[in-house]
C-alpha cells in the first residue's frame, strides 16, 4: 500500500495520541502505531492495553489497503526534524518494510504485521449508557477533580475519577481520603441515572485532547469499558472496577463558620509561610477572628517561624485550624473565583473551600480538606 501525507498534520496526529504508549509495555508490538488504510483514510491506533486512541486523517493520494505496525518513538523522532512537506509512504505487505520518501531522501523502517496488535474492546450490547456531552463540561469536570485522585494500591477505586450521571445533573468526583472535589454541572444529564469510574491516565488523556475540540463529545460506556468520541479523536478506556465510597457522607454541613478572602492573596501568604513549615508535616495554622485571618508556620526543629495576617469577611465564633499546606495550596490553584469562601464547623472537622462567585450559573464546586492536628 501506498499514501502521501503532510509531514506536520501526521506529526501533530501521533503527537496527541503517543502519550497512551506506555514505557513499560508488556508487549512489544504496543511500542508501535497501526497504521491502517482504507477508503482514503489513514486509522492510526496507539494503545497500552488499558487504553487506546484513535485518530484518523482523510488522504488525497492514496494506493491498495491494508495495516502496518510502525515503530512509534522512531518514526517520531523522524517526523520531528522535517519541515512542512508532502511524504510519500510506501508499505511492502509481505514483509512490512516501510520506506518514507521525502523532497530529498528515503527512510526505511521495519514494521511489523498489523495483524499482531490487540483487537480493540468492542461495547456490550446490554447494559450499555450513551450520552452527548458538552466538551467544555467534560473538560472542566476533568481538570477540576484530576488533582484529587489517589495513588492507592489497596483501593484502586480511588485512583480515577467518578463520574456520575444523574437524570437532574452530571456530576465528577475524586479523593484522596486528605481531600475531595465534587464538581456539578447543571446543564448536563442523562435520561438513565448511571456511573462510572474513569482512570487517571485517560483522564489526563482526553484533558489535552479537549481544548481543541469544537463539538460535543459522545460518550458511550459499559461495565467494562468507556468509549469517547470526538472529532478527530476516539478514547477507549478500560474502567476501574468496584464501587466508589459515599462522598456525600463526609461533606460536612451546618458550618456556622464562613470567611470570604481573596483567593490569590491566600495563596501567595500560604505559599510564603509554609516555607517555615515543618518539612515533614508541611503544618499552616489558621487562626480566623473579627474580619482578620492569621496565617502561621513553625519549624521547631531549626528556630523559625512565619506569621502573616490578611483581611477578610468572617461570620463565627474564634477558630484555629491546621491545614496541611501543600494540598491547600492545590485546591486554592484549583479554584477559578476572586475570592474563596471557606466553611468551617470546628478545628477537628474537614473545611470546604468554595468559590465565593460561580464561573457558570450551573456550575457547583465544592473541595474539602481534612485538617490536621494542631500540636500544642
Amino acid at each position: 500500500m501506498k499514501f502521501v501525507v503532510s509531514s506536520t498534520e501526521l506529526l501533530s496526529h501521533l503527537n496527541a495520541i503517543s502519550k497512551v504508549i506506555s514505557s513499560k509495555n508488556t508487549l512489544p508490538i504496543l511500542d508501535n502505531y497501526l497504521f491502517q488504510l482504507e477508503d482514503n483514510r489513514l486509522t492510526i491506533t496507539a494503545s497500552d492495553l488499558e487504553s487506546t486512541l484513535i485518530t484518523s486523517i482523510e488522504l488525497d493520494n492514496t494506493e491498495g489497503t491494508g495495516d502496518v505496525a510502525v515503530p512509534a518513538k522512531l518514526l517520531n523522532d523522524t517526523l520531528k526534524e522535517f519541515p512542512e512537506q508532502p511524504l510519500t509512504f510506501q508499505i511492502n505487505g509481505e514483509n512490512s518494510a516501510i520506506d518514507i520518501y521525502s523532497e530529498n531522501g528515503k527512510f526505511s523502517i521495519v514494521g511489523q504485521n498489523g495483524e499482531d496488535f490487540p483487537e480493540l474492546p468492542e461495547l456490550k450490547e446490554e447494559a450499555t449508557a450513551t450520552i452527548d456531552v458538552n466538551h467544555d463540561v467534560l473538560l472542566n469536570g476533568i481538570t477540576k477533580t484530576l488533582f484529587a485522585t489517589a495513588d492507592d494500591e489497596l483501593r484502586p477505586v480511588m485512583n480515577g475519577i467518578f463520574v456520575e450521571l444523574g437524570n437532574d445533573d452530571l456530576t465528577f468526583v475524586a479523593s484522596d481520603a486528605h481531600k475531595l472535589v465534587r464538581y456539578k454541572r447543571a446543564d448536563a444529564k442523562a435520561e438513565v441515572e448511571s456511573s462510572f469510574i474513569l482512570p487517571k491516565k485517560p483522564a489526563a488523556l482526553l484533558r489535552n485532547l479537549l481544548p481543541k475540540e469544537e463539538f460535543d463529545v459522545k460518550l458511550q460506556f459499559d461495565d467494562k469499558n468507556a468509549f469517547f468520541t470526538l472529532s478527530n479523536y476516539k478514547l477507549i478506556c478500560r474502567l476501574v472496577e468496584g464501587n466508589y465510597p459515599s462522598y456525600n457522607s463526609v461533606i460536612p454541613t451546618n458550618n456556622s463558620n464562613r470567611m470570604i478572602v481573596d483567593r490569590l492573596e491566600l495563596f501567595n501568604t500560604i505559599k510564603r509561610v509554609s516555607v517555615f513549615a515543618n518539612q515533614a508535616s508541611n503544618l499552616v495554622k489558621l487562626h480566623i477572628d473579627d474580619n482578620q485571618l492569621v496565617v502561621s508556620a513553625q519549624d521547631v526543629d531549626f528556630s523559625i517561624s512565619a506569621v502573616e495576617r490578611l483581611k477578610c469577611q468572617y461570620e463565627g465564633d474564634e477558630i484555629e485550624i491546621g491545614f496541611k499546606s501543600t494540598f491547600l495550596l492545590e485546591i486554592l490553584s484549583n479554584l477559578s473565583s476572586s475570592d474563596v469562601k471557606v466553611e468551617l464547623s470546628d478545628p477537628t472537622r474537614a473545611g470546604l473551600l468554595l468559590p465565593a462567585e460561580k464561573e457558570f450559573d450551573e456550575e457547583d464546586v465544592l473541595m474539602l480538606l481534612m485538617p490536621m492536628m494542631i500540636n500544642a
